[in-house]
């Protein structure tokens, strides 16, 4: 009950700012939806008291939302203020859309996680990830226009724009499937090895099981905790899809909510937003069962033996490389001017003069570069520590971390951020906000899994058997056994959220020129990238360096679950 009135409260919340948003952006609504309705004519105070009478704009606010959620009781999304069409044929038609590219991109990323995640089941040890981490740190809008670029113009393969039909669906779905299967992949990768060190896998195996068996098992073993960050992901295939959906021009979900707040087109955001959260809200509901399924009676009845997390040990020597190469390049660009124009020398193929080329103004890429890592990596870092505290802080509160987990995820970053960017402004501020609100769901459901488990594991309840107190478990048994797998996680999750912070750039509702922020780099590079792609590629490549040096980073020996061994079960069961 409590959890269903978390995600009650959020929702309201997240629909009366996208119903505010016109007055919150310190713009007259009616001057907006004269100029999209038609950029022509003049905005005089007559026309713009006709639009106000029309829409009934004189009300306020609270009144729009008072006559919008009267509506919605009745099943009535509104009239688009724009086109002056019903509302709930647009959102279903962009739904559709979303769910099928969803389907296509899930699939492919589930190939990806599992091609990734078969090594270790094969081999029974862990690998360092780095595959892993460099996939999931390539920007979707930037695959995205390598995959139109070659396999659309170059190759002829695939349509290049459009939603009209299954061939439509493959290069956004690689585009968007690629990046998820990593993560998938590296989390299933990464707790897969404690398992199969369990007692019960060598039992299994002399008692003639086959490995496929044991394979499946380990598996189903270490879902649970995952399965909420399946869910995420479906609902961030489905509407975080909108710098993908705006480079191959797909009408869905996402892109629509873009276009609509863009207008000031108050119904059709409304009406996006709420299916965002209702089927954000629904993935949330389905996967809190399946993780029931899969627990069984062993969560209520305190029969839980937890695998202990033992990360892979990554030599010194990858992070001290990475991060060499990083602070070279970084500290080279900053003994360079970024803002120098010199259009003589626009586009220009890396030389001794310019390392990297220059862009379109030309600008030195490699100054750029240089002076945009503390605005990306500074920025995402700290986005990245306060989701980590955040997640801490409301991890051990399952039904609020739930609740709130659920209506925080189903908020794509970009809807997040038009919504700041319109109180704010764009900027590198608002856009670090903007993935602040939005990002701590995975780590918060990480921690809340781990600690409902712990909480329900045999051990502990000796412990509380022999007279230990509240504060003391939780501080030397429960704490640690959550703190060190969800900080792990986090450092994972630190390119995820430059992407999202370089996503918003690219989008326009991030850090705006002349900022060299990669993100903006990435944007503003991306309709040249045939002529000179090492522009493009330079921050691309910086993003990866950044996900590997995380995952060798994460490599680092950690205190994981506090199970000790000679404790755990030898019982044959998952």
């Amino acid at each position: 009950m409590r959890a269903t009135l978390t995600r009650a409260a959020g929702l309201v919340a997240v629909l009366t700012a996208a119903g505010l948003l016109p007055w919150l952006s310190g713009k007259d609504p009616a001057l907006s939806l004269l100029r999209a309705r038609s950029a022509e004519q003049e905005p005089t105070p007559e026309a713009l008291a006709a639009v106000r009478a029309d829409l009934g704009l004189d009300a306020g606010p609270l009144g729009l939302l008072g006559q919008w959620a009267g509506g919605l009781l009745r099943g009535d999304l509104g009239i688009s203020w724009v086109s002056g069409t019903d509302v709930l044929p647009s959102v279903t038609a962009g739904l559709r859309v979303s769910l099928s590219l969803m389907g296509a991109a899930l699939a492919v990323a589930l190939l990806v996680g599992a091609s990734l995640a078969a090594p270790v089941l094969v081999r029974g040890r862990g690998t360092a990830g780095t595959v892993a981490a460099v996939l999931a740190a390539v920007p979707e809008f930037l695959l995205a226009l390598g995959l139109l670029i070659v396999a659309g113009v170059g190759l002829g393969w695939f349509p290049t724009s459009g939603w009209a039909g299954p061939r439509h669906l493959v290069l956004p779905a690689l585009a968007l499937g690629v990046p998820a299967g990593a993560l998938l992949g590296r989390l299933v990768a990464d707790a897969l090895p404690s398992v199969l060190e369990e007692r019960w896998v060598e039992l299994w195996r002399g008692a003639g099981v086959g490995r496929v068996q044991v394979a499946a098992a380990a598996v189903r073993r270490v879902l649970p905790p995952l399965v909420p960050q399946f869910g995420m992901v479906v609902v961030g295939l489905t509407g975080g899809a909108v710098a993908v959906e705006t480079v191959f021009a797909i009408p869905g979900l996402g892109r629509t909510a873009l276009g609509a707040a863009k207008s000031q087109d108050l119904p059709l955001l409304q009406g996006t937003v709420l299916a965002l959260l209702g089927f954000g809200l629904l993935v949330g509901a389905v996967c809190a069962a399946v993780r029931r399924r899969l627990l069984g009676p062993a969560l209520r009845d305190a029969g839980l033996t937890l695998p202990a997390a033992r990360p892979v040990r990554v030599p010194p020597a990858v992070p001290l490389a990475l991060g060499a190469v990083l602070v070279v390049v970084i500290g080279w660009g900053l003994l360079r001017e970024p803002f120098a124009v010199d259009t003589a020398l626009r586009l220009s193929a890396p030389s001794a003069e310019h390392p990297l080329g220059t862009d379109a103004l030309g600008r030195d890429v490699l100054a750029r570069l240089g002076h945009g890592a503390a605005s990306t990596v500074g920025t995402a870092t700290a986005v990245c520590l306060l989701g980590y505290l955040i997640a801490l802080a409301i991890g051990f509160l399952p039904n609020l971390a739930s609740g709130l987990a659920d209506i925080a995820n189903a908020v794509p970053p970009v809807v997040a951020g038009i919504l700041v960017a319109a109180a704010t402004g764009p900027g590198t501020g608002a856009a670090a906000l903007a993935v602040a609100l939005v990002s701590w769901p995975p780590l918060a459901s990480h921690a809340a899994a781990l600690a409902q488990e712990v909480r329900a594991s045999g051990f502990l309840m000796a412990q509380r058997a022999m007279g230990a107190g509240p504060l003391w478990i939780l501080g030397r048994h429960v704490l640690p056994s959550v703190a060190a797998p969800v900080a792990r996680h986090a450092v994972l999750r630190l390119p995820g959220i430059a992407l999202a912070l370089a996503s918003l750039g690219f989008l326009g509702l991030g850090a705006q020129p002349p900022s060299p922020e990669w993100g903006l780099l990435l944007d503003e590079s991306a309709d040249y990238v045939e002529r000179a792609p090492v522009a493009a590629l330079a921050p691309s490549v910086a993003l990866a360096l950044l996900a590997a040096l995380a995952v060798s980073l994460s490599g680092t020996p950690a205190r994981g679950h506090t199970v000790p061994p000679r404790r755990r079960t030898t019982r044959a069961t998952v």
